[in-house]
């Protein structure tokens, strides 16, 4: 460097002085490919690692603040046939720290170089039992993955108004300054298939008869008349054919499942060919939910949804006896990793778990309850509804 002074991280401090000059003249793209098999992706500039920018869509130095693209138009995403599982890429193809905790269960990757500090807690849950352990060298391969584009400032902007917009909850909490947000690549499968449905059922039509009774008007027996819905069952049946695109299925038991549904959908048209350099200064977790446990769950969800297609092809007004027959077939997959930043923070001893969508920005999380504000809520409505109940018995008295 111009100055001449030691870079700071003295584990690289070799590497800068014996490669940096051979980086020089590489294109982004040809160095990309030489570091392709190696954890750390290396300044052409300094030789400093670098690390997935979302907000300049790239890899950056935070040292000399030097930018490098990724190609993205490289490559070809495939989705595999379930017969195909055994010849599927394995690993991340590259050399990882993973640990795994004792709590939720997720195991999760990042930089070899990450501090003890962020290393030593949960990503998810924020529990300190966590430990080190051998990465799965013989998990599926990510097919794709959405590269992260919602950076970390406006994260903690997200963050913030969200905490703001709470209702019934402390008044602390809006003043909360201490809180641990991290990036992870989240693991999930999708599916495609062609379904056959055929059906059968009783629909229902409904028709009116007068019937009349007896009953007692100012103590004299009197007839009346009233209209009672019947419903006529005809025996009906047909067929329909779907098909199926990216359904998607979580692949993680880290992250509360009930808050990644409410994140909404990920925009899968995003999607790009997996390479190891997204994965650069960030989380990427490990899936724990396998193909086959994952296709079972697809399975379900699209029994599930022809079921509902099925029954809105039954005419008439109701039905009962729903009978649905499906053929799956033309089933393929791929793995891929969607962007997900975990963001836990604690108030009075409780550590509380925040998911942000990584490429929306949407917040979905936990968050105490105020009871005193609910208490007092209550009780204004209790004063309210009182306040009403005094008006219309006044206004009775007064006619």
């Amino acid at each position: 460097m111009a100055d001449g002074s030691r870079h700071p991280d003295d584990e690289h401090a070799d590497l800068v002085e014996d490669s940096t000059e051979n980086f020089i003249d590489e294109s982004a793209e040809d160095l990309l490919a030489d570091r392709a098999d190696d954890l750390q992706f290396a300044c052409p500039n300094c030789g400093a690692n670098m690390r997935w920018n979302p907000d300049a869509d790239a890899l950056h130095c935070g040292y000399c603040e030097h930018t490098m693209a990724v190609p993205r138009g490289e490559g070809t995403i495939l989705e595999r046939p379930l017969s195909e599982a055994g010849s599927a890429a394995r690993g991340l193809g590259l050399e990882r720290r993973v640990t795994h905790c004792n709590t939720c269960g997720a195991d999760v990757s990042m930089d070899r170089g990450a501090t003890a500090a962020t290393a030593e807690v949960c990503v998810y849950c924020g529990s300190p039992s966590v430990l080190d352990q051998a990465a799965n060298r013989n998990a599926i391969r990510p097919e794709s993955l959405v590269p992260i584009d919602v950076g970390r400032a406006d994260v903690e902007r997200a963050f913030k108004k969200w905490l703001r917009g709470l209702w019934f909850r402390p008044n602390a909490l809006k003043e909360l300054k201490k809180f641990q947000a991290v990036g992870v690549y989240t693991p999930f499968w999708t599916f495609d298939c062609r379904v056959f449905s055929e059906w059968s059922a009783d629909a229902g039509y409904y028709y009116y008869v007068t019937r009349s009774y007896w009953t007692t008007v100012n103590g004299r027996r009197v007839r009346r008349t009233k209209r009672v819905r019947k419903v006529r069952w005809v025996p009906k049946w047909g067929d329909r054919r779907d098909a199926y695109d990216d359904l998607l299925i979580p692949a993680s038991v880290g992250k509360p499942l009930d808050l990644v549904q409410k994140l909404g959908v990920f925009d899968l048209r995003a999607l790009v060919p997996y390479k190891p350099e997204y994965l650069a200064g960030w989380r990427a977790e490990e899936y724990r939910i396998d193909l086959e446990q994952g296709w079972s769950s697809g399975q379900a969800a699209v029994e599930a949804e022809q079921r509902s297609r099925c029954s809105g092809d039954v005419p008439g007004d109701t039905q009962r006896r729903l009978r649905v027959k499906n053929t799956i077939s033309d089933v393929h997959w791929k793995h891929v990793l969607l962007p997900i930043w975990s963001l836990q923070y604690r108030f009075k001893e409780t550590t509380y778990t925040v998911l942000i969508h990584g490429q929306t920005g949407k917040v979905v999380g936990e968050a105490p309850w105020s009871w005193v504000k609910i208490l007092l809520f209550v009780l204004g409505m209790l004063v309210v509804g009182g306040g009403v109940v005094a008006i219309v018995a006044a206004s009775g008295g007064m006619r």
